[in-house]
């Protein structure tokens, strides 16, 4: 399949897309609506498998990259779902400790494109956690729509209580420097900003992707630097960014905020056609600057 772009398809369309792939309308609501923007010999469900991500876009690190040491890592988690696994990455060549990032997939488990950025950050000098919230049903079922289904499935509290498990785990990983920083894209954008309230003595940078804004109340539990990345096509996320940045300046929490013009939510994920090369690659630059900043 050829890449397809966000410009390939009408506004209103990628506007339906949001409300499916956040749970706001199934997908026979989906569908039922989808029809007006399909052209002749084009259906509804057509469009939609043209929308699903194709993960042979994604892979930037291939997964027997000799320059990095991979494997698969279980952390318990007794007020979670019991434990939680998920993809650990670090430099091969490098035997010192490594400042350590977790990386917190979307609403759908632990695809291909995060494992990907989790090797991404890999070569980059971290220990890179990339954990599964869908490993108490068996982890990531092979595609995205099972994947929302199944997440959707699991107690929110307990899915947070398992990454607040996995941050504290790579802070005291023999191989971690006991500085850790966190990023997440969208479901994770906002666990990222839960991590920096929940763990303020743990996470030492948080770096969220259009996520959905923590209470007003909570955001003076926050210590840690934040770097907030959203597009501005993303109309549902943006409605809550100037409330949140006005509770982070009252609290004095040292925080940037990049809004990408023209791009939409989702930009950062390379294998849909919402993903924006030149608003992903500037905001990953500036995510590792960041990074390099704040933990090593």
């Amino acid at each position: 399949m050829n890449r397809r772009h966000a410009s390939d398809f009408p506004p209103e369309l990628l506007r339906l897309l949001d409300k499916y792939v956040h749970g706001q309308i199934d997908r026979r609501d989906f569908l039922s609506h989808a029809t007006r923007f399909a052209a002749r010999g084009v259906t509804a469900a057509a469009l939609l498998e043209s929308l699903a991500p194709n993960y042979a876009w994604a892979q930037q690190v291939p997964p027997d990259d000799a320059r990095l040491k991979i494997e698969r890592a279980t952390v318990e988690s007794p007020k979670g779902h019991g434990t939680i696994s998920g993809l650990l990455c670090r430099p091969a060549a490098e035997p010192e400790k490594l400042p350590a990032v977790l990386v917190i997939h979307e609403n759908r488990g632990l695809n291909p494109y995060i494992e990907d950025v989790a090797r991404r950050l890999g070569l980059a000098g971290y220990l890179a956690f990339a954990p599964d919230a869908l490993t108490s049903l068996g982890g990531y079922p092979g595609n995205d729509d099972e994947g929302r289904t199944l997440q959707a499935k699991l107690a929110p509290d307990k899915i947070t209580e398992d990454f607040i498990a996995a941050a504290q785990w790579l802070d005291v990983h023999p191989d971690s420097s006991g500085k850790v920083g966190v990023v997440g894209f969208c479901f994770g954008g906002a666990l990222s900003a839960t991590l920096a309230i929940r763990l303020p003595d743990a996470i030492d940078a948080a770096v969220p992707f259009y996520g959905r804004q923590p209470a007003a109340e909570d955001v003076p539990k926050i210590k840690a630097p934040l770097l907030i990345h959203n597009g501005s096509l993303d109309e549902r996320i943006l409605a809550g960014a100037p409330a949140f940045e006005e509770a982070l300046k009252a609290a004095g929490v040292t925080y940037t905020a990049h809004v990408y013009e023209g791009a939409h939510h989702g930009f950062h994920n390379d294998t849909t056609p919402r993903y924006d090369e030149a608003a992903a690659t500037l905001a990953w630059e500036r995510t590792l600057a960041f990074f390099d900043e704040h933990l090593k």
